[in-house]
């Protein structure tokens, strides 16, 4: 079974799930993005309503933030392979009292091992929020998330703990303005390089190594990887 074919696989196990049979029987399927170069995971909280409409994820005000904080434009965002959207939950958990209900809490545990398995090149997940902090930071986080965030150079590189972008943060982000001095910077910096550096390599594979395959040039690399060194 080839990776398409597992991750088909994986997508069906998850419609046919009994937790989301009410969602696959109104015809929604699960929100998320697995494309096999991505190098970066966005972990967000769970789809809104809106999302879960429009099918498509972070197309809000939260997602503008979010674009400006890891300084992706919304084009690379939506059409670069080199990003991975994976929430805690692939779907909307409805409306609570103080707004959307958190992801259901099995959710992670069930899934997204499943789906990692299939990305082995990731460098970096930016886990947004407490959700995904908890679950990818567990017996590491601190007291409460303001300072998990604080401490976010106790994660790198692989985590990088950040709040969410949403504008009902504007309060916390006023209070704390250490967050998008100090730390943004250091986000988009780490999300630049990256992005960068396989774009960089990817364009070398598209206009450089195929003719090379193709017209047999003496001296040619012989494998992609020797390619990858001679760049990196």
């Amino acid at each position: 079974m080839n990776r398409e074919e597992k991750l088909k696989k994986i997508i069906e196990e998850i419609k046919n799930d009994e937790e989301n049979k009410k969602y696959t029987e109104q015809g929604i399927d699960p929100l998320f993005s697995a494309p096999k170069e991505a190098r970066i995971v966005i972990v967000g909280q769970a789809p809104g309503i809106k999302a879960q409409e429009n099918k498509l994820y972070w197309k809000d005000k939260s997602g503008d933030k979010l674009r400006v904080w890891t300084g992706i434009d919304e084009k690379t965002f939506y059409n670069s392979n080199l990003l991975a959207i994976i929430p805690m939950d692939f779907y909307y958990p409805g409306k609570g009292k103080n707004g959307d209900l958190p992801p259901r809490k099995d959710f992670g545990d069930k899934w997204h091992n499943k789906i990692l398995e299939l990305l082995p090149d990731v460098e970096l997940f930016i886990l947004i929020g407490k959700y995904a902090q908890g679950f990818y930071l567990k017996g590491k986080l601190k007291d409460n998330l303001t300072d998990t965030v604080r401490a976010y150079k106790e994660y790198l590189p692989k985590f990088f703990p950040i709040v969410h972008p949403s504008p009902l943060n504007i309060r916390w982000l006023k209070k704390n303005p250490w967050f998008e001095d100090e730390v943004v910077p250091t986000l988009k910096e780490m999300v630049t390089k990256i992005m960068k550096r396989w774009n960089k390599f990817f364009w070398y594979i598209k206009t450089a190594w195929q003719p090379l395959v193709f017209h047999e040039i003496q001296n040619a690399p012989s494998t992609i990887m020797d390619v990858a060194a001679v760049l990196f």
